[in-house]
């Protein structure tokens, strides 16, 4: 083997171990890999499967005292001089490799950047800590760091805090502090999990160019097999800290030869391949009975106040006159990126939101109401939010989390709420034995079946989902939207299904709206919007999404090289009312603008 051909890391024997109230127990078990200079390796699988521990062991940042290498060998390739063993280097060897020779992205941006030091002082720091540039020097490469990913308006940026700037372009300010330093491996933690479709492949693309320049070694850490299929050389599947499943990106994909993988690729929602497609063209008849909901001209503005009075300034047009309906048992997807005012939307509709327009609940405007009629009103509205964790009071049972809205509306006796809530449980496929256990002690996808059974305590007609699944593992998030399906058959409930996931919202829906700017777009079946879809925005989402397919890997990705336009304007500036056109069949679109 030549120098050329040594990896540039690779790791023999890995375990390590987390101590609990049980005792110790291996989360990442006798691991074995390497990784070549210049490639990208996926670890893929799911929550708990030890890839990010693996990450964290390499790094030298597990969390201490709990967690530690019990065994095993991380070796880091040192030029002419041999190989460098990672795990029995001490913490102040470690923080001479860490940024220099070994960089990480972390999935979350807002949490790896410090909110109160600007982005400037940051970048200049992390590049003085391992170089003997100036400080003038290190502000220059700063500068040439934040240009290299695409981040327009550089010099002017250094002056910004992380909370200025949006997710995507935080997590292009990460990428570049990894990469000022020119290290020789880079591992990205679940890079994308955050961030719209759109922004996601914009953050690959950057990834690969940055590579081919500097001939980095990428180790890529993700549960998202589109992201496999879009990135990888070559594959490592794990499951419950083992290694179950190692080759190459298109052997994986083609001639996956454990179960695991196969249930994992199986589990993987496609464009192109929704369940009931054949009941699309049905979604149009299905609005003759008397609608659910009913949303005219609605506006939720926010007014911001500046300058040395505090005057309104300002104004954020996050809904700007948005209008639809929902019709029993209908699914409708309001689709579109962070800031496009879906969230804002369902807030309104949920009463969270001040707003102005009509909403209108079973035929009764809320406008109109008083404050009782009103919570009678919105018994029949219930919501399932994003973070299941974060919805659920740590503090109660999970059975009394679900038979709050009976306490609340005064709804049967405590025998009868417990009978009740029981059977809710059985139904959304947990036991009534743990009614009596703590959000803490479920995983995540239990959490969110907890979350709809208590959105189902009402018996409402409306549910809405926003993001519900997004934060659930692929094989999880099946089942879920499985018994989302389930229950729309058995409940006839509707729901407004809230998401940036494209191939999630084309196999669960029946109508979509597409939001830009506080708009909707385009609005029509999901064969119309799938199938032919008329703006441009919508075709930009649906291009977007990665094909878990390595045969259909894109070459490119179109970028766009500054922020996405602002829904915030000056007081007196109104943004363009948008029309939107029929191209037949109830297929509603917006003029280009």
């Amino acid at each position: 083997m030549t120098l050329a051909d040594t990896p540039v890391l690779s790791i023999a024997n890995l375990s390590v171990s987390v101590r609990g109230e049980d005792g110790e127990r291996d989360v990442v078990s006798n691991l074995s890999l390497t990784l070549a200079r210049g490639e990208t390796l996926c670890i893929a699988g799911e929550s708990g499967s030890g890839k990010s521990m693996t990450a964290l062991a390499i790094m030298q940042l597990l969390p201490q005292p709990a967690a530690r290498i019990s065994s095993g060998m991380i070796r880091l390739r040192d030029g002419n001089r041999g190989d460098t063993d990672l795990a029995t280097l001490d913490e102040r060897q470690m923080r001479r490799i860490r940024g220099d020779r070994i960089a990480m992205i972390f999935q979350e941006p807002m949490t790896s950047l410090n909110p109160v030091l600007s982005i400037g002082r940051q970048l200049t720091e992390s590049i003085e800590a391992h170089t003997s540039l100036s400080s003038a020097q290190a502000r220059q490469r700063a500068i040439e760091a934040l240009k290299a990913v695409r981040i327009s308006e550089a010099e002017s940026r250094l002056k910004q805090f992380p909370h200025e700037l949006s997710g995507g372009m935080r997590q292009r300010v990460m990428i570049a502090m990894a990469l000022a330093l020119e290290p020789d491996v880079l591992i990205a933690d679940e890079p994308t999990t955050a961030l719209d479709v759109t922004v996601q492949g914009e953050v690959l693309e950057l990834l690969r160019d940055l590579q081919r320049q500097h001939g980095t070694s990428v180790i890529l850490i993700t549960h998202d097999m589109g992201v496999v299929a879009e990135m990888a050389d070559r594959v490592i599947v794990m499951r419950d800290g083992r290694m179950v499943e190692e080759g190459t990106t298109s052997d994986i994909f083609a001639r996956p030869q454990a179960d695991y993988t196969r249930e994992l690729l199986a589990a993987v929602p496609r464009i192109g391949s929704g369940v009931g497609r054949q009941k699309s063209r049905d979604a149009i008849d299905v609005l003759k009975p008397a609608n659910v909901a009913e949303i005219n001209d609605l506006h939720v503005r926010f007014d911001l106040r500046g300058g040395i009075f505090g005057q309104v300034t300002r104004r954020v047009h996050a809904v700007e006159g948005v209008s639809f309906s929902i019709a029993p048992n209908e699914t409708l997807a309001l689709v579109g990126e962070s800031g496009c005012g879906k969230s804002t939307t369902a807030k309104a509709l949920a009463g969270l939101a001040p707003y102005s327009g009509d909403i209108v609940i079973g035929g009764r405007n809320l406008s109109g109401l008083g404050r009782d009629e009103r919570k009678a009103v919105r018994r029949d509205v219930q919501m399932i939010f994003q973070d299941p964790f974060a919805s659920l009071d740590p503090r109660m049972r999970v059975g009394e989390l679900v038979a709050e809205p009976l306490v609340i509306h005064g709804i049967a006796s405590k025998d009868e709420r417990r009978e009740r809530v029981g059977a809710l449980f059985e139904r959304v496929g947990l036991s009534a034995d743990q009614m009596e256990l703590y959000p803490h002690e479920f995983s995540g996808g239990q959490r969110q079946r907890v979350c709809i059974a208590r959105a189902l305590a009402l018996r409402p007609k409306l549910i809405i989902a926003d993001e519900s699944v997004s934060a659930l593992d692929v094989s999880v998030q099946a089942r879920v939207l499985d018994l989302l399906k389930e229950l729309q058959r058995e409940f006839g409930v509707a729901y407004l299904f809230i998401s940036h996931d494209m191939a999630v919202v084309e196999n669960i829906s029946d109508r979509v709206a597409v939001m830009y700017l506080g708009q909707i777009v385009e609005m029509g079946t999901r064969d119309q919007v799938f199938s032919n879809p008329r703006h441009p925005y919508t075709r930009r989402l649906i291009d977007a999404v990665p094909v878990p397919d390595p045969a259909q890997r894109r070459t490119r990705f179109a970028r766009l090289d500054q922020e996405i336009p602002s829904a915030t304007r000056r007081i007196g500036e109104a943004p363009l009312k948008l029309a939107l056109n029929d191209v037949g069949g109830g297929h509603l679109v917006a003029a280009e603008s």
